[in-house]
């Protein structure tokens, strides 16, 4: 038996306890969580076999009660002494996407950022569609391009028409950025032609993951009218390995800024939902912005009702995202298009001057919310580094 050490500053303490999947040298995935700089095997802790399986898609569907049941047990023993074949070092461990995802939904619920992508995208037009302000927009993306933190970054290719060429070309996307979300993970889902109400949110949703939708912006801009992104976000996703629970996030509620208009009734909140999350996001090393996620217009708990008001199934492994975090100052900003104010302001990256990514560029999104016991707690990071575009794609 052995006893964890959990520093009183550590972001992983039993405010926390996140879920993640995990490998040592020759053994398969499995269940784990994380307590300071050690990985939990929760299989070998808890005697449970649902924690033997390669994602936590299993565990996800038991459901509310379980989840609250496993948490408090996990507490219980990680505060004593546990077996020592449990627990590894988090340098010794391969981390794993924490899910099966079953769908991906991307919204856009920053005033901030819609409101700075209407002005660069639509300049002699109101920035903000008449719709934004009465519902949650988003858009549909590729379930099976998420994929889990450090994994290389494929520069895509597509057609791509600038302003002043005359005609759309083929080739790699010149405008390759990133967008600093949240993502929040369905635990329990909806049958086909019901909706989950606003209060449920709760207790369909199991935790938040961080997310880096990678946005190819010329690509996008040649493609989006009149349907929206299309290959310039599907290319790929990346996600944070660590799925910090809901449970976890409960001193972190904050309300939302106010909605003016109301809202219509089916996404109206009795109980805030919005959270202080505080992002960074480096590039190549260097701190270039810090997106708080307490600015958020839209509430993952009105996404998810949104979501599904029109009687759309939700299962276990949805995962929907907020779309890019902004605040209302430049140094808020969770996108480099909007940072670099479309390429025209460009950035300080360890002393050159930086509008869009490069290849061997890489980006890590950090993050970390108030603790239950007046800690913080961590969501780990999620990177990524851009790789050139194959021949096979051009």
């Amino acid at each position: 038996m052995t006893k964890v050490d959990i520093p009183e500053d550590s972001l992983y303490g039993l405010a926390n306890l996140p879920y993640g999947v995990f490998s040592t040298p020759g053994t398969e995935p499995r269940v784990g969580t994380r307590v300071a700089d050690s990985v939990i095997d929760l299989g070998v802790l808890l005697g449970d076999d649902v924690f033997t399986r390669p994602t936590l898609n299993a565990f996800m569907s038991r459901g509310h009660e379980d989840w609250v049941a496993t948490r408090r047990r996990i507490t219980e023993l990680v505060s004593g002494d546990v077996p020592a074949e449990a627990v590894h070092e988090v340098a010794d461990v391969t981390m794993h996407l924490p899910i099966e995802v079953a769908d991906y939904v991307d919204f856009y619920a920053s005033e901030h950022h819609a409101t700075n992508l209407g002005r660069l995208f639509r300049p002699d037009s109101e920035p903000l569609m008449p719709n934004w302000k009465h519902l949650p927009v988003g858009y549909h993306g590729r379930a099976g391009t998420v994929v889990v933190s450090g994994t290389d970054i494929v520069r895509p290719c597509g057609q791509r028409k600038a302003p002043a060429e005359p005609a759309p070309t083929f080739g790699e996307c010149r405008r390759l950025d990133i967008e600093a979300e949240l993502g929040f993970i369905v635990g329990t889902g909806s049958e086909l032609g019901s909706a989950v109400p606003i209060e449920e949110f709760e207790r369909r949703v199991f935790g938040a993951v961080l997310v880096n939708d990678w946005s190819a912006r010329d690509i996008q801009a040649w493609e989006y009218v009149p349907l929206g992104p299309f290959l310039g976000k599907s290319f790929a996703t990346s996600i944070s390995p660590w799925v910090v629970p809901l449970l976890a996030l409960t001193a972190a509620r904050v309300a939302t800024p106010i909605q003016d208009p109301e809202p219509l009734p089916y996404l109206r909140e009795h109980e805030p939902w919005g959270l202080d999350v505080d992002l960074s996001v480096a590039w190549n090393g260097h701190e270039v912005t810090r997106p708080p996620y307490r600015e958020m217009y839209w509430s993952p708990a009105q996404m998810l009702a949104h979501l599904t008001v029109n009687g759309a199934v939700s299962r276990t492994g949805d995962l929907y995202a907020s779309g890019t975090i902004s605040g209302p100052d430049k140094n808020q900003r969770g996108a480099f298009i909007e940072l670099t104010w479309g390429g025209a302001e460009p950035v300080d990256v360890g002393g050159e001057q930086r509008s869009f990514l490069l290849d061997g560029d890489e980006v890590a999104i950090t993050a970390t919310a108030p603790g239950t016991d007046g800690t913080r707690i961590g969501f780990g990071s999620v990177t990524g580094r851009v790789l050139p575009a194959t021949e096979a794609q051009r």
